[in-house]
């Protein structure tokens, strides 16, 4: 098979599934918005969520600018400096668009999905889903487009007798501008989404006894309208940049590692292009009208498209064109006497099947129908410390199993096919991204359908039928940031060993060890260490500084609006949230681009070697600790609301509402931000490895 081909058709699927996206858009725009009351309210919340994203898109145009004339001038022509900065900028444009076109469509699904509730919960969930597929196949499309474009590009035509590789060099901007804009969309997002809900819930909930999304509460609508720019246009721009990131380390490492083997180089793509075809098949399968298999409907579709893309990794292993250079890239000895071709496709399969168990671990710890959450729920009676403190541990407990799995699942796929096995497990994990980012996208649709019932006061089943999704959504939110999270560890391995061979490459040396034993290695260590827990820091300083403005805020309006004097002034809460969420995301986002930098310049590259280490491990166990605590606190909460433990309005209850608003930004602030650090800065330091040297 001409190799060529592997890009021809990668391009012809990525276009696909952006024609798919546009089919499930048209299928959900098909449905009833219901009520004028219900238009009003989801209008609401559509007008806030793109006047912030068009603010922050404002914002980030600038932040784009700088960066490619930095590149550009940086790293000069000998250093591809103005065709990495032309693909930064490719890569930023296709990581915005895929947030905005996701969280569009999300916000004017939810409406969509409380009017479908009223019919049936199958219905609802069949809309509800399309918005998440809508997002997932945005993003796998421009992708995989935005990357097969530029491999037709810049590799060299066949029989122009070129051996160079460099060619794949500019393409790392188009995963730098992707991990930026992922970062700001990341931070800012959950900034603002976070500060609302704080605000709604602990002035709504606790200090007034009213229910959630109670349409007298000012800051609901933006809160409604925070888990659209948080969660939806800020995971799709997190796995924007996991995809493309990962798919374009495994193509450097085979240019590297394989002598500049296109056919290995490629084989990433076509990996690609296999799981957005399953990615398809598998949303077909997402049907119920059980309440009680929701989930269920939502794993099989995942586990289809899962089996789909196996049946495809084996058929890609019996083409002999492509089976006999996989060979060269298969580790000699082997794992468990598995070698040549069947090697790579073993790597491929540990790394699929680590996202689907890292996603199980997560669950467990997560889900209200599982011990953890039970167990905080049971410790919100004696009060507050002890649901938080069992939540700490909760969190705490969970970084175990999966760890373990990464760490294992890396030694095998190491062994596979040695570092491009590891890269090549990243993209297997990746593999079906349309669908699992689907299922996680769907979560915030159905939280917004269910807000926009309680506003529009529907019948009491509208509000069950969606809370059923809600919770369920809930699960797979958590499921989708352990995925994230994974995904990161493995894509930022990845990127470290393109690292070293790119470091290796520009001295002209055989190796370049990065030693423990070495002093500037260590002092990197730490500092990679220590930009986790700053990095944090400053992304909780900024929810609780603009929480704080929130709930003053609701407190002053609160009284007129009991009294029947005034209406709730929605439009303050969400210029609050904007405010806040545009001016605090500017440095995090500059630290993750200036300390590589800066240590890379001043102390060399072994020195970064260091912190992108200390950064890898640090960033990956805090970012798990933060999102599963987060996530068990919810659903500890959701636990108790459906009438355990004294119900809505005990002390169990009110117990519980502080316990989720401390976990609101580690899971959607700071712990799913923290992957989005890591590969950010391995790519950093990637990008400019000529200035190191």
């Amino acid at each position: 098979m001409d190799p060529q081909n592997i890009i021809l058709a990668a391009g012809v699927v990525a276009l696909l599934s952006l024609a798919f996206a546009i089919n499930r858009r048209r299928f959900i725009y098909s449905h009833d918005q219901g009520t004028d009351e219900m238009k009003k309210l989801a209008g609401a919340i559509q007008d806030g969520a793109m006047a912030f994203l068009k603010k922050e898109y404002s914002w980030l145009c600038v932040f784009v600018a700088i960066v490619a004339v930095a590149l550009y001038f940086g790293l000069g022509e000998e250093g591809h400096g103005l065709s990495t900065a032309v693909c930064f900028v490719y890569g930023a444009i296709s990581s915005a668009m895929a947030g905005f076109i996701g969280m569009r469509v999300a916000t004017r699904s939810a409406v969509r999905t409380t009017e479908a509730a009223k019919t049936s919960l199958g219905k609802a969930l069949t809309v509800a889903f399309s918005s998440g597929a809508v997002m997932g196949f945005t993003v796998v499309g421009l992708g995989l487009l935005g990357v097969s474009i530029l491999t037709w590009y810049f590799q060299p035509p066949a029989g122009s007798g070129s051996s160079s590789t460099d060619w794949i060099k500019p393409i790392f901007g188009f995963s730098f501008g992707a991990s930026s804009i992922a970062l700001f969309a990341r931070v800012g997002g959950g900034i603002f989404t976070k500060a609302a809900d704080v605000g709604a819930d602990l002035v709504g909930k606790v200090e007034s006894n009213m229910p959630e999304d109670d349409p007298r509460n000012p800051a609901t609508i933006a809160d409604n309208v925070g888990d659209n720019v948080g969660d939806v246009a800020g995971m799709g721009a997190d796995l924007f940049e996991s995809y493309v990131g990962a798919i374009i380390a495994s193509m450097a490492l085979a240019l590297a590692t394989v002598g500049g083997n296109i056919t290995v180089a490629f084989y990433p793509v076509a990996l690609a292009t296999i799981g957005i075809i399953a990615s398809m098949i598998g949303t077909f399968v997402v049907r119920t009208n059980d309440e009680s298999k929701i989930s269920s409907a939502l794993t099989r579709g995942l586990l289809v498209a899962s089996a789909i893309f196996v049946c495809g990794t084996v058929a890609l292993a019996l083409i002999p064109s492509i089976a006999t250079e996989l060979e060269k890239a298969a580790s000699a000895e082997g794992l468990w006497g598995i070698t040549g071709a069947w090697a790579v496709t073993g790597a491929v399969w540990v790394g699929l099947l680590l996202g689907l168990l890292i996603g199980h671990i997560t669950e467990y710890y997560t889900s209200e129908e599982k011990k953890p959450a039970r167990q905080i729920a049971e410790q919100s009676e004696t009060g507050t410390a002890t649901n938080i403190i069992h939540g700490l541990a909760v969190g705490m407990e969970s970084c175990a199993a999966p760890m373990v799995l990464i760490a294992f699942g890396t030694l095998a796929a190491y062994h596979l096919a040695g570092i491009y096995g590891v890269a090549i497990a990243a993209v297997g994990m990746l593999s079906t991204l349309g669908i699992s980012l689907g299922v996680d996208a769907y979560g915030p649709v159905a939280d917004n359908a269910g807000g926009l019932a309680e506003m529009s006061d529907c019948e009491p089943e509208v509000r069950q039928r969606t809370d059923k999704l809600d919770a369920v959504g809930n699960t797979t939110a958590a499921i989708g940031k352990g995925f994230a999270i994974g995904s990161a560890a493995l894509t930022a391995l990845a990127l470290f060993f393109t690292y070293r061979e790119e470091i290796k490459a520009a001295k002209g040396v055989e190796d370049f060890p990065i030693d423990l034993l070495d002093p500037n290695v260590i002092v990197g260590l730490f500092l990679g260490g220590t930009c986790a827990f700053l990095f944090s820091s400053m992304t909780m300083k900024a929810v609780g500084r603009a929480a704080q403005k929130m709930i003053t805020e609701v407190r002053r309006q609160l009284p007129g609006i009991l009294s029947g004097e005034n209406e709730p002034d929605p439009g303050t809460c969400v210029a609050i949230s904007t405010e806040a969420a545009l001016r605090e995301m500017i440095l995090p986002g500059v630290l993750a681009v200036a300390v590589p930098v800066a240590v890379g310049y001043f102390l060399g590259p072994a020195a970064l070697g260091g912190l992108l280490a200390g950064a890898l491990v640090t960033g990956v166990l805090f970012a798990i600790f933060m999102a599963n605590s987060g996530g068990a606190w919810d659903n500890a909460k959701k636990y108790i609301e459906s009438g355990v433990h004294g119900g809505k309005g005990s002390p169990a209850h009110k117990a519980s509402v502080v316990g989720d608003t401390v976990g609101d930004p580690f899971k959607d602030t700071s712990g799913p931000s923290l992957n989005i650090l890591v590969k950010l800065m391995c790519i950093v330091a990637l990008v400019f490895v000529p200035l190191f040297v």
